[in-house]
């Protein structure tokens, strides 16, 4: 008996894949590719507020740890740019003398912060332990508990749920320290990548909305997204003033 209980045990841990490695495959699909030699894509914003709608559309370059997201619309703020290296944000535009360093839990527009603009990188940021199996809208998945590993990230503590069909994630509720749910996340992945030869699911969309005003509405168009070569000087903070 004990032996058929170790059996059963050993072929479980077997079937599930770490939380740690869950994430690393759920960041994979969201921008966080940090075998190729960086990416590219377009990002339309959409967000209703309160009633008011708002849109702007970034361009957005990855390349590791580091990202810079650039206004390409509307023209009144082209030239405006968030720039990560690695947990620092820096925001810049025309008419600053120098780039300010800003929170990734600042808003950005409507319900999206900072953070969630080209911040994806779930396994470097937080502690992630298994909360049991799940099914959403009929699609079976493994649930997580994030924890964040240091202060300067994009949420304290994040609820989390991973496709088992292709370990992308399908949603995420963002948690306050005591563990209030404030804002849901829902995923859905109409583009692909190609990663060394082999196509893989890449986000299309994130639709983020105030779990108390369901009303209030953000959502993050991906598209074209594509393997493209960036230099590391592209993300230097002194090249934001050039």
């Amino acid at each position: 008996m004990m032996l058929l209980t170790l059996l059963l045990t050993i072929t479980a841990q077997a079937a599930n894949p770490s939380p740690e490695a869950l994430l690393i495959a759920s960041d994979r699909a969201r921008g966080a590719a940090s075998s190729l030699s960086g990416l590219s894509w377009t990002s339309e914003v959409n967000s209703v507020e309160n009633g008011d709608a708002l849109k702007v559309i970034y361009a957005v370059k990855v390349l590791g740890n580091d990202a810079l997201a650039s206004v390409m619309d509307p023209p009144r703020q082209k030239g405006e740019v968030v720039l990560f290296n690695d947990r620092t944000l820096w925001f810049f535009k025309p008419g600053l003398k120098k780039p300010v360093n800003i929170s990734p839990r600042q808003k950005l527009i409507g319900q999206a912060a900072n953070g969630d603009i080209a911040s994806t990188q779930y396994a470097r940021d937080y502690v992630a332990t298994a909360a049991g199996d799940d099914t959403l809208n009929g699609q079976k998945t493994w649930k997580l508990m994030l924890k964040a590993k240091a202060k300067n990230v994009t949420y304290d503590q994040i609820r989390y749920w991973v496709s088992k069909s292709n370990q992308v994630a399908v949603k995420a509720e963002f948690l306050t320290l005591s563990g209030e749910t404030f804002k849901v996340a829902e995923f859905k992945y109409g583009n692909d990548l190609s990663v060394k030869g082999k196509k893989v699911p890449f986000v299309s969309e994130m639709r983020i909305h105030d779990a108390n005003n369901p009303k209030n509405v953000t959502t993050l168009t991906y598209k074209s997204p594509h393997e493209e070569a960036h230099s590391k000087g592209l993300f230097n903070v002194n090249s934001l003033m050039k």
